[in-house]
């Protein structure tokens, strides 16, 4: 009998240890944390038998998320969800549980463009699904009044569902003390809505996100100069290189090549090439496969390829 004591006694103590170390550490800085990596499409994408799918039919967790970044901040218990993908309920939970908010609505939704995988998934905040009241959702001019026309989106605004505040390109909009957004016009198919990329503004720290521009040789900005003068950049990298979709020009979609980036950043610092991390990847888009031959290159390069679910403190 007292042996059985003594080992209830070290057994308790064994599980009481587990759990404090299962107890995760509150971040005290804010972070950006990846909801997805994939182009609008997601990953798998729809009938596609090719093997870039058949490896996630064949093993779930192999699937990723369509591109969306959250900004949180646990000093003010806030947080900012960049687009509102088709995979938003999933990313809403993604989120919840990384900042442990059994419900959890973002204090913001900022949009960058009218292209399915950047805004459709504003749907699940209207009344056949959520029924939120007075989502703040970030868009710039033509956008808001896109939304504000157009069904299913005009619902939305009818019914309080969200709440549209305007943007302005190159200027800043404040969304508390030490956390301010600039959205930034790049070239891109603009067929409802203009596109921007954001500069986001925590503390002392810069990150530029732009998940969707045509050819860097478009825009009027260098963006080798915007990565010397930013702490992080997440940048468009749709299709590895030329040739990837097979039957159809892709001149038809003219996103730079991730060979075209890295050619083109190759005279940046190491210190500044580490500030790339390349996401919004075509399912054809071999840097969706871990340590594939165009992961390492990137990495080789200097260059990171950003990953669904990490963290990147700001501080």
């Amino acid at each position: 009998m007292k042996y059985f004591s003594v080992l209830l006694i070290l057994l308790t103590g064994i599980l009481i240890s587990c759990k404090q170390k299962e107890v995760k550490e509150k971040p005290t800085h804010p972070y950006i944390f990846v909801l997805g990596i994939a182009q609008d499409a997601g990953y798998p994408q729809i009938n596609c038998e090719k093997e870039c799918c058949q490896r996630v039919y064949k093993n779930s967790k192999n699937a990723r998320n369509v591109v969306s970044l959250a900004l949180v901040d646990p000093i003010s218990n806030e947080n900012w969800v960049f687009d509102a993908t088709p995979n938003f309920p999933k990313q809403l939970k993604m989120l919840a549980d990384e900042i442990d908010t059994p419900e959890n609505l973002p204090n913001g939704i900022l949009l960058t463009h009218a292209h399915i995988g950047h805004y459709t998934g504003l749907i699940h905040l209207g009344k056949e699904a959520l029924g939120a009241k007075d989502v703040p959702v970030y868009a710039m001019p033509k956008m808001k009044s896109f939304l504000e026309k157009n069904g299913p989106w005009s619902q939305l605004v009818n019914l309080e569902n969200i709440k549209l505040k305007e943007l302005h390109s190159n200027s800043a909009t404040v969304l508390n003390d030490r956390i301010s957004v600039i959205p930034i016009l790049v070239p891109h198919r603009d067929e409802y809505s203009e596109t921007v990329g954001f500069l986001i503004n925590v503390t002392s720290k810069k990150i530029l996100f732009i998940p969707d521009i045509d050819k860097w040789q478009k825009w009027d900005n260098s963006i080798v100069d915007l990565i010397k003068k930013v702490d992080l950049a997440f940048l468009d990298a749709t299709f590895f290189k030329n040739g990837e979709i097979k039957g159809r020009p892709m001149s038809e979609i003219p996103h730079p090549f991730v060979e075209e980036s890295m050619e083109l950043f190759k005279n940046l610092s190491k210190q500044d090439k580490k500030k790339v991390y390349f996401i919004h990847f075509n399912h054809t888009n071999p840097l969706l496969i871990d340590d594939s031959y165009a992961q390492k290159r990137v990495l080789k390069n200097g260059f990171n390829v950003a990953k669904q679910g990490m963290k990147i403190t700001l501080y």
